[in-house]
């Protein structure tokens, strides 16, 4: 358990090229900012290596590993040695993200499923942990993860109902909550931050991308996670500081790592 309460950010993209003028100075200010942990995630095999040299690089970052549903078409019959292998390093807590994206279709439906269940096999047989991306494909993900169950991982950027976030609960997942709880017309959200189990919580910004109010239409990065949970904390009728202990808490138990070094080895 954390001696303090801290802000854990489970999701991030500082491999973005949208920080590519000033990623240095911004991973810098993180620890002024009680930020302690970041979850930097891959989305093709290329993000991922990044990822891998950014948590080398900063005490305070950890890598996840893996093909986002838009990067699909990229996985080739050299994928899966390599992403096995990368899930070997010691800084790597997490095979994601992975996932289906019914709203764009960057590729095609059914290679995103094909490309999806490799992963969770892979993330079977090694016994780590899995960040899921979950848009507009209801449906068939849950089709998928339900063979799977029970798991061990987190539904990023959970935009379900809390009928969803209930059984994502019961087959061992996380419910992993960002910005859009702080917009105007966050509906499902809120109902979502008000039943997930306490020990089942996390927080994320998807840095750069889903700013939370009041820095909408700027770039997002973990720091801006204090307005996230400040709102979550209202909603559940806890104190912040103790929403940021639970938060913490539940990620280093999920992911084996937190602000002191990887802890779960």
């Amino acid at each position: 358990m954390s001696n303090t309460a801290y802000i854990y950010d489970t999701h991030a993209h500082y491999d973005s090229s949208r920080f590519d003028e000033d990623r240095n100075e911004v991973l810098s200010a993180m620890a002024e900012a009680n930020v302690g942990c970041i979850i930097n995630c891959g989305c093709d095999m290329e993000s991922s290596r990044i990822s891998v040299q950014l948590a080398e690089q900063y005490p305070f970052v950890y890598a996840a590993v893996g093909f986002h549903p838009h990067e699909a078409d990229t996985w080739n019959e050299n994928s899966e040695a390599e992403l096995r292998e990368l899930l070997k390093h010691p800084r790597v807590v997490a095979l994601g993200e992975i996932g289906l994206d019914y709203h764009y279709d960057f590729s095609p439906r059914e290679l995103q499923q094909e490309v999806m269940e490799k992963q969770l096999v892979i993330a079977k047989e090694m016994g780590v942990p899995i960040i899921i991306h979950d848009r507009e494909a209801h449906g068939d993900m849950y089709a998928l993860l339900r063979r799977f169950a029970p798991l061990c991982g987190v539904m990023h950027c959970f935009s379900g109902s809390a009928e969803l976030a209930r059984e994502s609960v019961s087959m061992g997942l996380h419910i992993g909550l960002g910005g859009a709880v702080t917009f105007k017309n966050a509906v499902h959200p809120l109902e979502v931050a008000a039943y997930v189990p306490a020990d089942r919580l996390l927080l994320e910004t998807d840095s750069p991308y889903m700013t939370p109010v009041p820095h909408r239409g700027k770039r997002c990065d973990s720091r801006m996670i204090a307005h996230t949970a400040q709102r979550i904390a209202e909603v559940r009728g806890v104190s912040y500081e103790e929403l940021l202990e639970q938060t913490a808490r539940n990620a280093e138990r999920l992911f084996g790592a937190g602000a002191a070094g990887t802890i779960n080895q």
